[in-house]
Formats: C-alpha cells, sequence, structure tokens
C-alpha cells in the first residue's frame, strides 16, 4: 500500500510533507523519519474550512472562532510523492539563493568573479577599501548607494572572508544600475562617516549615564544595608541586656525565696513557728528604722560637702556637653571619639601629676589640638567645665589652680563612659 505520510520515529509525530519533516528536524533536532502508511487526521472546519490534525487543534479552533461544525475527511488523504516534493523544495531553494560566494546550481553552472558598478567600486577604492572588500560589499549588501554598502562593510569588517574573491554563477553576473556620481557617493559616504560618529558618541554618553546611575545605586544600597545591619546589631544589644536583667532579676527571686526557705527551717528546728511572730517584726522593723536614721544622717553629712555636690552638678553639664558633641556631627563617630581619648589624655596627664606646669598647659595653634579637639567647637565648654581658662593672650588653654580632683575624676569618668559605650549620643 502506497505511503500516505511521514513518520518521526524519534517521537511518533504524523507530518504530512517532507517540508513539514524538515521544519520538525530544525525544531526538535530529531532526524529519523519513514514513510507511514497511516494517513495524518484531517478535520474539516465547515465552516471556515480550516482542516485540524488533531483533537486538541480542533478544541483550540473551537474556543478562538466558535465553529462547531467538522468533517473527518483523513480518509481522503492522498498518497505523498516523494519525488514530487522533493523537486519543489529544489526549486524552491534555488529561487532563494541570491548572489554570493562560489556556490554550486545543479553541480555544472559556472562560477566567475561577481561584476560590479565599475562607478560604485571606484569610489569605494578612492575611499581606502581594498577592491575585493568593496566588491564583497556591493555584492552582499544589494545596495545601489554608497551609504548602504559602507553599512555593511563596516558590520562585516571582522568577517574572515571579507578580503577573499566574490564568485556568483555566471547568470548572475549583472552589474546593478548606476545609481550615484561620484561626487554624490563621496558626499554621502562623508555624511555616513559624520552620523556614525555622532551616534557613537551618543551611544558612549547614554553608557555613561547609565554607568552612573548604576554606582549611584550600588552605592546607595551598600550605605542602606549598612545602616540595617547597625541597627540590627543596636537591636541585638539592647535585648540581650533586657533578658540579662530580667534573668538577673528572676535569680534574685529565686534567692530571696531560697533565703526565705531556709529562714523558715531554721525557725522550725530551734522550736519557732514557721513565721516571725508580731513582736519579732516590731523589734525588726524599729532595727530597720534605726538603721535607716543613721543612713539619712551620712547622706545629710554627704550633702552638706560643697566639693562634693559641685562635683555632681558639673559632671551633668560634661556629660551635656559631650552629648551636644556628638550628636550636632553625625556621620564622625570616629572623629568624636578621638577628640574623647585626645582630652581623657590631657587630664590623665594633670590627674598623676597635678603639679607639673607643662601638663595644665595646652596650645591652642598647636595642630595636632586643631585636628583632634579644635575641629569640634563643643569641645572647648567641656574643657572650661574642666577648669581649663584661656590666658590674656588668647594662645593658651590653662588649668586654674589649684587643681579640684573631684571635678577631675568627674570629668574622666565621662570621657570614658563616652568612648566605650557604643550607644552614647544614639538612644
Amino acid at each position: 500500500m502506497a505511503a500516505k505520510s511521514y513518520v518521526c520515529n524519534d517521537c511518533g509525530a504524523q507530518l504530512r510533507s517532507i517540508k513539514e519533516a524538515q521544519d520538525h528536524g530544525e525544531t526538535t533536532g530529531h532526524s529519523n523519519f519513514s514513510e507511514s502508511e497511516e494517513a495524518v487526521l484531517a478535520l474539516v472546519c465547515q465552516e471556515c474550512g480550516k482542516p485540524c490534525r488533531s483533537q486538541t487543534e480542533v478544541d483550540l479552533h473551537k474556543q478562538r472562532t466558535g465553529h462547531q461544525t467538522y468533517v473527518d475527511k483523513t480518509s481522503e488523504a492522498k498518497v505523498v510523492d516523494s519525488e514530487a516534493q522533493m523537486q519543489e523544495i529544489r526549486k524552491e531553494q534555488d529561487e532563494a539563493e541570491g548572489s554570493g560566494d562560489a556556490m554550486e546550481v545543479d553541480g555544472e553552472e559556472e562560477m566567475v568573479p561577481a561584476v560590479v558598478d565599475a562607478d560604485l567600486l571606484k569610489q569605494l577604492e578612492d575611499m581606502g577599501f581594498p577592491t575585493n572588500r568593496a566588491t564583497r560589499g556591493i555584492v552582499k549588501s544589494g545596495a545601489t548607494t554608497v551609504e548602504a554598502i559602507l553599512s555593511w562593510i563596516v558590520e562585516h569588517e571582522a568577517d574572515e572572508d571579507i578580503d577573499d574573491p566574490v564568485l556568483v554563477p555566471k547568470s548572475k553576473a549583472v552589474p546593478p544600475k548606476k545609481k550615484l556620481t561620484p561626487e554624490e557617493a563621496k558626499a554621502e559616504a562623508a555624511e555616513l562617516i559624520r552620523k556614525a560618529k555622532i551616534k557613537k558618541d551618543q551611544e558612549e554618553r547614554e553608557m555613561e549615564k547609565l554607568r552612573e546611575k548604576e554606582r549611584i545605586r550600588s552605592g546607595k544600597e551598600l550605605q542602606e544595608a549598612k545602616r540595617l545591619e547597625e541597627e540590627q546589631e543596636r537591636k541585638r544589644i539592647l535585648e540581650y541586656r533586657k533578658r540579662e536583667k530580667a534573668e538577673e532579676k528572676a535569680a534574685r527571686a529565686r534567692a530571696l525565696e531560697k533565703l526565705e526557705e531556709d529562714k523558715r527551717a531554721r525557725r522550725i528546728k530551734m522550736g519557732l513557728p514557721p513565721d516571725p511572730t508580731p513582736e519579732e517584726l516590731a523589734e525588726k522593723a524599729a532595727k530597720e528604722k534605726k538603721k535607716a536614721e543613721a543612713e539619712a544622717e551620712k547622706a545629710k553629712a554627704r550633702a552638706e560637702s560643697a566639693p562634693q555636690v559641685r562635683a555632681v552638678t558639673v559632671a551633668s553639664k560634661m556629660r551635656d556637653a559631650l552629648l551636644k558633641l556628638k550628636q550636632n556631627h553625625p556621620g564622625k563617630d570616629e572623629e568624636a571619639k578621638t577628640c574623647f581619648a585626645t582630652m581623657l589624655k590631657y587630664l590623665g596627664n594633670i590627674a598623676r601629676a597635678p603639679t607639673e606646669e607643662k601638663f595644665q598647659k595646652i596650645k591652642l595653634g598647636n595642630a595636632a589640638f586643631q585636628t583632634r579637639v579644635g575641629a569640634f567647637p563643643e569641645s572647648f565648654e567641656f574643657l572650661e567645665l574642666c577648669g581649663f581658662a584661656k590666658d590674656a593672650a588668647g594662645e593658651f588653654l590653662v588649668m586654674k589652680a589649684p587643681v579640684d580632683m573631684a571635678t577631675l575624676n568627674a570629668s574622666g569618668t565621662e570621657l570614658d563612659s563616652a568612648i566605650k559605650n557604643p550607644f552614647f549620643g544614639v538612644l
């Protein structure tokens, strides 16, 4: 029985013609085909005549068009003529083939050098292009203007065969009609080069803008990521300290409860009631009252000490000055820490040797002082609270005599806290 279709032995797909088999092979990579006596399903829509080769195609056609009536014409399929189909394919290929390098036409037609428009060729040669390259550009581009030919040459200048001779079938070796004079061709070539340069410059500027935008975007993303990381770290530290305090509180509560249990156990061993009697409670209250009165007397005595009161007041002002210094200069955390450390060194030298005169003067014009401390105006307020004052000439900060050690110790405590506390000036 004669064949009515072709079948792909790799996937089982049925195909009506050799052309369909070729398309199927290019799409899937399958190459094993054979003739089949089974015809391809043909369900023809009676309303529009569209043939469908499967029920799936019928369903899709119904959805798209709303057509509902189909006739099965599979039995009317014709016997495939492989030879006729191959001849048709060869004819289409012959018609599609244009001029080009040495190509075989029925394996017999003579191949000759391509003949091109002499004026176009001369114009391109005058512009510095080799003869073979100019000829290839004219033939391959199929253009009749120097502008179009130049565009093709520029796009294909990296081809390996750009300077090889161009051969075409003898029957097609006909030059294109003359369109431009040499003057017109040179003018258009110059204009093309100018436009190409302008286009290239514009593309480079656009690329630079895109690169700059990308750099800015990346920088912002990095800054945001760093900020989020620092914020998460602060939250982790706060949460850790919160848990730590809660655990300490719970531990103290357990310890107190254990002490109370031990007290009750000891009272029971001694033959006493587990809980204190009213008389015992009254005696304990009297002792605690007496102790509180003694503590109050001590606190009153401390409060009457002028240097200590002043130290506490000055310490509060010192802390405010340091906070102001940190908060007035956002983004300069490291510089602020350097300022704190430098001032701590000045005050530490005085505390260790309060009678050493060289430690009691700071030269305002000193480069290190200006860079580390003088750059922050709030630092002068802090140093004045520590006991420094400008001399008459305004060249030095001089520590007032005698040195107030309580104030000096308070300043050292505040500076040390500002340096070591990661949340100083933040919360």
